[in-house]
């Protein structure tokens, strides 16, 4: 098969991408509709996007480790149909348990099987132009907020939440399930399991294999980069409304934010996909995190809006740009029949990550009454981000990647 190919694994990557975490992560929309119609606390509501974090990262690993033994194709295939159905029952949720666990457990579960099957399978067709590919997939993710949630939001106004969110689940498993067919598995991943070096889907998976992977320095300073990299910013992510708001900011200019460094990460994709091809994937992600938590830091001298807009347009485009990186790096290290499971197993570190920031600002302001703390605490966690990646050991001589 033509490795041309690749770039239509690509395109069908961005697409799942973007309707998957579009389905998944449209929940704010429905989020007072919903109370509004249940009386359910909104608290309540948020806590099933928690628990979905909890959940994806750990099924991320999971179903990244199931794609290396079965391919990328059949695993969201079933993560399609969990998908839909999660987002089913949640829609006919008649207690809030029951929508925590419908949204929470099962679309969370779903979530966990895009993101490592879908990279690693990408990852696996490139030699050239690796970083540009896996940037583009990950772009899917980034236009999702301005393609999904508005069309629920469009919906809701016209249906309601609970019609609205069914119509959701019924278009996503009908616009992903044909797309999914044209994935493939890459030309020397294919060699790799006629050669037996993939293990047959119906054989136990080996400890000592995984084991062997997650016990690597490559994997341990990978791991630890991405889980202080999301670390760093997902606290200022969350709480930069409300801290803009507290600056004189309108609520929907404060909203507004979010937009800005969507677009800007889209771009940051493309820019740090394409600068870590000609310059090198550890060096651009370096200066990512280092810009970053500069970034960051900058956060405690604004209070006008159009300052705001300008950060966020900064930190976008370098948060943005690096998290797809990471799994390029990884490929530098570790075989192309592997990369499921290191994937999975990066960003289910990612993800407790990105769980610390929310409830550490939280603390945060309720014990300091401002978030001067969290934009300090989150830069420093940031150059501890920049400075552990200085630790990533070169490829082999040979250039062959681990376990081979």
């Amino acid at each position: 098969m033509s490795r041309h190919y690749g770039w239509v694994i690509v395109a069908a990557g961005a697409v799942i991408s973007c309707v998957a975490a579009g389905s998944m992560f449209a929940l704010p929309v429905y989020l007072a509709p919903i109370a509004d119609e249940t009386g359910w606390s909104r608290a309540g509501i948020s806590g099933a996007m928690t628990l979905g974090f909890v959940v994806m990262g750990v099924a991320g690993f999971l179903w990244g480790s199931l794609s290396d033994r079965i391919g990328a194709r059949p695993v969201v295939l079933m993560a399609s149909v969990l998908l839909g159905l999660g987002l089913a029952l949640a829609s006919q949720a008649n207690s809030l348990l029951m929508f925590q666990l419908s949204y929470g457990v099962l679309i969370g579960a779903a979530a966990g099987a895009f993101f490592a099957p879908l990279m690693a399978n990408v990852i696996g067709w490139f030699e050239t132009h690796r970083s540009l590919a896996v940037s583009l997939v990950s772009i899917g993710g980034g236009v999702a907020p301005m393609v999904v949630t508005p069309l629920a939001s469009v919906l809701i106004s016209i249906y309601g939440w609970r019609s609205a969110m069914l119509m959701i689940a019924i278009g996503a498993v009908v616009i992903i399930v044909p797309v999914a067919m044209l994935l493939r598995r890459a030309p020397a991943v294919a060699e790799a399991a006629a050669a037996g070096l993939v293990p047959d889907a119906n054989v136990p998976a080996q400890p000592s294999r995984l084991g062997a992977i997650i016990r690597t320095p490559q994997f341990i300073v990978l791991a630890g980069t991405f889980f202080l990299c999301c670390a760093a910013h997902s606290g200022p992510i969350f709480h930069t409304v409300s801290y803009a708001m507290i600056c004189g900011a309108s609520s929907l200019a404060a909203a507004s934010i979010y937009s800005v460094e969507g677009v800007a990460g889209l771009f940051g994709r493309l820019a740090f996909g394409l600068s870590a091809d000609r310059l090198g994937v550890k060096r651009v992600i370096i200066a990512g995190l280092l810009l970053q938590a500069a970034g960051i830091y900058t956060y405690i001298y604004v209070t006008q809006l159009r300052d705001f807009y300008m950060l966020a347009a900064v930190l976008g485009m370098a948060y943005g740009g690096v998290m797809p990186l990471y799994g390029v790096l990884a490929r530098e290290y570790f075989p192309a029949h592997v990369m499921g499971a290191v994937l999975g197993g990066i960003t289910m570190t990612s993800a407790i990550g990105m769980a610390f920031g929310p409830v550490g600002g939280g603390w945060i302001f309720d014990n300091f009454g401002d978030y001067h703390w969290l934009y300090v605490s989150s830069a420093a966690i940031g150059l501890a981000a920049a400075a552990l990646a200085l630790a990533f050991p070169p490829p082999s001589p040979q250039g062959e990647p681990l376990l081979a």
